[in-house]
């Protein structure tokens, strides 16, 4: 149960740790912690997804050590059989990185949920914000590592060789093509030769749910690749890479999350 939805949250809200992950693209000038300091869901913790991040690396989002990891977690006062509900109020649907994240560090995927819809749509349905800072009592969280979830920029090269696994890319098809220019700065235009294209927004409806399995088997199928293979999901950051993913989750119960962390930000370097 990779979503939950905003009534299902509403009756267990006592009963689950929630995390506003929100995070906006650079250019929005958007800031996801001065809005979750105005309004969030009641008992949210923030996430801070560019904090919470590598940092000796000038690449976004990527991984973080374990240790590391173990001390933000703890610093939430996450524990590790915690049930947990992340949202965003971005359009980049960020609360799947986390997702991602929580999975990778070896939190029960069963235990991990995204709320569909996120804030936006909490909001259109009036249900009860607030800006109170919750509370936390520190914790002692135990993170394992699962390597095999993520690629690297090595094995993407090997793989256009050797075929062992499908590469998703969730960026617009414009972006993948190369017809326009990237928006990050000192990055060429292009996609991972032998990738594929499924913009993470055709599988998204406008108030941020997720399309229902049978429409988003249909997307899936509309590309044509061998799905005897495992896909590997990748976009510009390594966010809506995570999205794709949570979707393929959605119609392949037995698929575990599995993200080219570094992304275009990595592979299209100049």
């Amino acid at each position: 149960m990779s979503l939950v939805d905003t009534n299902w949250l509403e009756n267990n809200i006592k009963k689950v740790k929630i995390i506003d992950c929100s995070w906006h693209m650079p250019q929005t000038k958007r800031d996801g912690y001065v809005e979750y300091k105005k309004e969030h869901i009641p008992n949210a913790i923030f996430f801070n997804l560019d904090k919470n991040s590598k940092k000796d690396t000038d690449l976004p989002h990527m991984l973080t050590d374990v240790k590391s990891w173990e001390k933000i977690l703890s610093e939430m006062g996450i524990k590790n059989n915690d049930e947990i509900v992340i949202y965003d109020n971005s359009d980049v649907i960020s609360s799947c990185r986390c997702w991602y994240n929580l999975i990778y560090f070896g939190h029960n995927p069963k235990l991990v949920h995204v709320l569909d819809g996120g804030l936006k749509k909490w909001k259109i349905e009036n249900k009860p914000t607030d800006n109170n800072l919750t509370s936390v009592k520190i914790s002692e969280y135990k993170a394992l590592e699962n390597k095999e979830l993520v690629k690297n920029k090595i094995q993407i090269d090997q793989n256009i060789n050797s075929n062992e696994f499908n590469v998703i890319d969730a960026r617009n098809r414009d972006r993948f093509e190369g017809k326009v220019a990237e928006p990050r700065k000192g990055l060429r235009s292009g996609s991972i030769k032998n990738s594929f294209c499924l913009p993470f927004v055709e599988l998204i409806n406008e108030d941020h749910t997720f399309f229902g399995k049978e429409k988003i088997k249909e997307k899936f199928k509309s590309i044509n690749l061998d799905y005897s293979k495992n896909i590997v999901f990748s976009c510009g950051s390594g966010v809506t890479a995570s999205v794709l993913a949570l979707a393929y989750s959605i119609i392949n119960d037995k698929y575990v999350p599995t993200i080219y962390d570094g992304s275009w930000s990595e592979y299209g370097k100049n």
